[in-house]
């Protein structure tokens, strides 16, 4: 299409149908619980588990709920891109709508960088904070009988995480490394005392860049290398399924994170009071009069907030 036949209504279809898909292949559904908002802040209130089922003897025994919660205050964000008359009467190869559907590229990200950042924050930053209080990733989680849980670990927790080089461990290492960080899912326990994870059989793997080669082949190759010959890779026959997912906007290159993606709740919340919206001023209008310009503006509400710190473990390599 030549720039001559763009418009502010052709613009703004072209915006939000890619808009759709880029949300669709992104990994927010997998980590992050969506909820609507109608005011300035939501509340979430974390009540603990539902009671075991038990053999009835005597009376019924209740189980009160205990009571946690954060809340996550609504933000509003925007993008707008200004584009020329004659920029749009000249383009005859695409250039505009490129801009267009890079617009809408960010709009959708733009949630994934709000995660990223929680996941940087979340072992030390005074914002970094789960609903217990502790820090998301943290040594000494407790809730009720759940014993003292961690959720951030390290070489002391277990060996494998010691590695040749913390910044480029090979595919073997990291796959001692995911199977320890597995395994220690399924030690945790809720406010009751029961497994919580023990039905588990989906995670996501959230390496920085510098990992992804060793990660993926840790999580796919049945036979991993081990510098002397080969061995059977235990990840690919337990029967759960492992993604791996390069971030690059995590800041450490020696950590890697681990989340559960099947649980009925997620390690975020993703909170919108707002859809995206696209709004133009365009052809007609005293805006284009008075600058021979059109304005394309992008407006959002939300924000995000941490979720259940369960289904979430951080691990150094050292």
């Amino acid at each position: 299409m030549g720039g001559s036949g763009l418009g502010s209504r052709a613009i703004i279809g072209t915006f939000y149908e890619t808009l759709e898909q880029a949300i669709g292949s992104t990994w927010m559904g997998r980590l992050a619980m969506a909820f609507s908002s109608d005011q300035e802040s939501e509340t979430y209130k974390w009540l603990g588990a539902s009671p075991a089922v038990r053999e009835w003897v005597g009376e019924r025994l209740a189980k009160g709920l205990r009571e946690n919660g954060l809340t996550i205050v609504n933000k509003t964000f925007e993008a707008t891109l200004k584009i020329l008359v004659d920029d749009l009467r000249r383009d005859k190869t695409g250039q505009i709508m490129l801009r267009i559907k890079e617009m809408a590229d960010r709009v959708a990200a733009h949630p994934m960088s709000m995660i990223s950042t929680l996941i940087n924050n979340g072992g030390a930053a005074t914002n970094g904070l789960a609903y217990d209080g502790q820090y998301f990733f943290d040594t000494d989680h407790v809730e009720g009988d759940s014993g003292t849980l961690k959720n951030d670990l390290a070489a002391g927790d277990y060996a494998v995480l010691n590695v040749g080089a913390p910044t480029a461990p090979t595919s073997n290492e990291m796959a001692d490394a995911i199977l320890a960080v597995l395994g220690h899912f399924y030690s945790f326990k809720d406010d009751q005392g029961e497994p919580i994870n023990e039905m588990a059989k989906q995670f996501l793997v959230m390496v920085p860049f510098n990992m992804w080669g060793a990660a993926q082949t840790a999580v796919s190759a049945n036979l991993l290398n081990t510098g002397s010959g080969g061995r059977d890779n235990p990840l690919t026959k337990m029967g759960v399924s492992i993604d791996v997912v390069a971030n690059t906007r995590l800041t450490a290159q020696d950590k890697f994170a681990m989340f559960r993606t099947d649980g009925r709740t997620k390690p975020f919340i993703e909170q919108t009071e707002e859809a995206v919206k696209i709004s133009a001023i365009g052809e007609g209008s005293e805006y284009e009069f008075q600058n021979n310009a059109h304005l394309y503006g992008v407006k959002v509400i939300r924000n995000v907030g941490y979720g259940m710190w369960q289904q979430a473990i951080r691990a150094t390599l050292s």
